[in-house]
């Protein structure tokens, strides 16, 4: 009894200290942060549920911070060397090599994932995101959404959660189109995840002919 206390008081403390990390880092960089508080455990569950864990090759993701989806993602049954992590934070990325010591963490903007990701296109098995995609430009975001899509297997998906809404993206006909979730209402403030896929040559000239 006195080991499961000891565990929870522990996990209690970390994750309390993973808040001040976060709220720190949001006083300090509004706009790269974009959140006062790690996702939480169901947000975080529900991003990694979208995630084939048979589909072969990397998954990339974006703003991992603290590593709440990351620990998400390991525990639905991801090898963790499969992991590719960018971050923005120098200090996040620390504690993202001292948790996930066998992912490959990059100090970077996700924004030019496409630039520091070295994989060939087609070959991501999917991209989860909790990047604070309002605070760019449309064009940017568009921008951000076809690059992953470009380097990604048909069919994977851009997972990316948001508290707004409308999509952080709209769908582009013909090119890529998006789905959302429920509202996570255990979440604070509540969310709800949006999947981008890209449209297969053959869906699209499926759909023109119709």
């Amino acid at each position: 009894m006195l080991a499961i206390a000891r565990t929870h008081a522990r996990r209690f403390s970390d994750r309390f200290t993973d808040e001040v990390r976060f709220l720190r880092a949001w006083v300090e960089r509004p706009l790269t942060t974009g959140a006062v508080a790690p996702s939480g455990a169901a947000l975080s569950r529900l991003m990694a549920s979208f995630v084939d864990a048979d589909c072969s090759g990397p998954i990339v993701e974006l703003g991992p911070g603290t590593g709440v989806v990351t620990d998400a993602l390991v525990k639905r049954g991801i090898d963790e060397a499969r992991l590719v992590l960018i971050e923005y934070s120098p200090d996040f990325c620390t504690l993202l090599e001292e948790r996930f010591p066998r992912a490959t963490v990059i100090q970077g903007d996700a924004y030019a994932m496409a630039d520091v990701v070295e994989e060939a296109p087609g070959s991501l098995a999917g991209v989860v995101s909790s990047l604070p995609l309002f605070t760019r430009p449309l064009e940017a975001r568009q921008k951000l959404i076809e690059d992953a899509l470009e380097l990604m297997t048909p069919g994977a998906p851009f997972i990316q959660f948001s508290y707004a809404l409308v999509p952080p993206v709209p769908e582009v006909d013909g090119r890529y189109g998006v789905t959302r979730t429920s509202w996570v209402v255990r979440n604070v403030p509540p969310a709800r995840v949006w999947l981008y896929r890209r449209v297969v040559e053959d869906e699209a000239v499926e759909e023109t002919a119709a």
